[in-house]
């Protein structure tokens, strides 16, 4: 039994520590009509960077619209092994936005960074969810306009931004980089493995 629970501990470890390369997708800026696509690179055993890329051109009813771009550098620490569990992160984060839902337009950029907490779940083979909260800062320069279609300037401003930087809601594909030959003897020993604890129980 106790060869039985190391397998399984080998295997589950294996999985995670075997990534070296993922692709994601965040659900929560779906859910605001935002196009968006992230990749993740291992660095080292316990570190990885991390980039996501959104984009929004779409225009609502009564000329409301929340058209952007941005982008979003992460360096990410885990508390165990990279893409599972727990991490940290420091993120940076820029772009352009031009859009209002109430009585004005803001057109202009933002520039920032922030702290983040996330968590992997590790759902199958090359699959992982995560959820991640970041706070942090960001600088944002506007040009404010009326709302409505070709609405008449009213002035230039800045605001000084302190709160929610971040917020993810992803499925991720994952991608090894071993070769087949490491893979083949990581099979091996765990065959050699079950065949020893059979033998024991015969």
């Amino acid at each position: 039994m106790k060869r039985i629970g190391f397998i399984l501990l080998l295997f589950t470890s294996s999985v995670g520590f075997a990534q070296k390369y993922a692709v994601k997708t965040n659900l929560a800026y779906w859910a605001t009509t935002t196009l968006n696509i992230g990749g993740e690179i291992a660095l080292a055993p316990r570190m990885t960077l991390d980039m996501t890329a959104n984009y929004n051109p779409f225009h609502f009813r009564g000329n409301k619209k929340i058209m952007h771009w941005a982008v979003q550098p992460e360096w990410r620490y885990w508390t165990c092994r990279r893409f599972m569990g727990h991490f940290i992160g420091v993120h940076a984060h820029g772009g352009k936005y031009n859009g209002g839902l109430k009585k004005y337009r803001y057109d202009g950029w933002g520039v920032g960074g922030g702290f983040s907490y996330g968590y992997q779940w590790i759902i199958g083979k090359h699959w992982n969810l995560e959820t991640e909260l970041g706070i942090g800062y960001a600088y944002l320069k506007y040009d404010k306009y009326l709302r409505n279609r070709c609405g008449r300037f009213i002035d230039t401003g800045h605001r000084n931004y302190w709160g929610p930087t971040k917020l993810s809601i992803s499925f991720i594909f994952l991608k090894a980089g071993r070769n087949e030959k490491n893979d083949r003897n990581i099979i091996g020993m765990l065959m050699h493995i079950v065949a020893g604890e059979r033998c024991e129980t015969d």
